[in-house]
């Protein structure tokens, strides 16, 4: 196969970083430009200071159609503009990392009567696989968004969602982005925590629509308590809603569901976070306590929880096998 030549728009924030690392190790994809308004003519390296002798490459303010995927890395409503602004060819792939197009690009399965909204499909391969690797444009999940949905798309898909779902979730500091602001200052993070968005995190609204696209009878709320956290990168997700169902069965229904999902692991002992750093995993950990359900869910916030789950679909999207250049070992200590 000819290597999948791509163009990365927004390549100085922390998820372009991260998917540039990737790339550079890809067997089967070429960077052919990083562009970036505010660093361009700098050496990559200069920014992203872990490529120091990995590339040679230098930020950019051209775009070249001689690319077979377009990865849009900027913050949140740029992409909209960028795609009006820029005539692009048609049969280019895209894949967008922010979230505007993340909603309404998906239907209910049983009261599907309607277009979708815009023609992006939401690209997490554990909902939408099929879907994934016969379209040109992805919507990447949220970081939150894809550690929620990993721990309850079971439950939804087995129509097991009728209670209050509450979820505690704690993210690190680069969740917030590269650009400083009071939140992310080392003196004031460190040793410390601290909610935010509480139950109103813009994550909740490609949460629920995942949820009823496959229960569409799930109408209780989600009681979503955002935290930062004192560290730098990952996910740690503590869920949990009554069912009458087994500890047994439900584990059985989990290991189902995720039997063809290479990056999903259930887990029969308490995770920690640092068993998910530098990977594209999710691992999953289930407990019932009398009437409730504890679900643990746990990523790192930069790689399954963006870059590396957009490399994952660039691979669906190219009739790649869906591991391919994601095989990253975690941080042993």
């Amino acid at each position: 196969m000819k290597k999948i030549k791509v163009g990365i728009i927004g390549g100085a924030g922390y998820t372009a970083g991260e998917l540039i690392r990737i790339l550079l190790w890809h067997p089967n994809a070429e960077i052919a430009f990083v562009h970036s308004k505010s660093q361009f003519g700098k050496p990559i390296s200069d920014i992203h200071s872990d490529l120091i002798g990995e590339t040679s490459l230098s930020f950019t303010n051209q775009i070249s159609n001689d690319i077979n995927v377009l990865f849009l890395c900027q913050g949140h409503g740029h992409s909209i503009s960028f795609l009006k602004e820029n005539n692009l060819p048609k049969e280019l792939k895209i894949i967008d990392l922010s979230r505007d197009f993340r909603l309404g690009n998906q239907l209910n399965r049983n009261t599907a009567v309607e277009e979708p909204k815009n023609d992006f499909i939401y690209g997490l391969p554990e909902l939408n696989k099929n879907q994934i690797q016969n379209t040109r444009k992805i919507a990447n999940p949220g970081c939150f968004a894809t550690a929620i949905q990993l721990a309850l798309l079971p439950l939804a898909k087995a129509g097991l969602l009728k209670k209050e779902v509450h979820i505690h979730a704690l993210t690190g500091s680069t969740g917030a982005g590269q650009k400083p602001v009071s939140t992310t200052h080392f003196s004031w993070r460190n040793n410390n925590v601290s909610i935010y968005k509480a139950f109103q995190h813009q994550h909740l609204d490609e949460i629920k629509q995942s949820l009823n696209f496959l229960q569409d009878d799930f109408s209780s709320d989600i009681n979503f308590l955002p935290v930062r956290g004192d560290f730098s990168r990952g996910i740690f997700a503590s869920l949990y809603t009554k069912t009458a169902a087994k500890e047994a069965d439900l584990r059985a229904l989990y290991e189902a569901y995720y039997k063809d999902q290479p990056f999903v692991t259930l887990t029969n002992q308490n995770p920690n976070l640092k068993q998910v750093i530098n990977t594209n995993k999710c691992i999953l950990y289930l407990e019932k306590n009398d009437d409730k359900i504890l679900i643990i869910s746990i990523i790192d916030n930069l790689i399954k929880g963006a870059s590396g789950q957009a490399v994952q679909n660039m691979n669906l999207m190219f009739g790649l096998e869906e591991t391919t250049g994601l095989k990253l070992k975690a941080m042993a200590f």
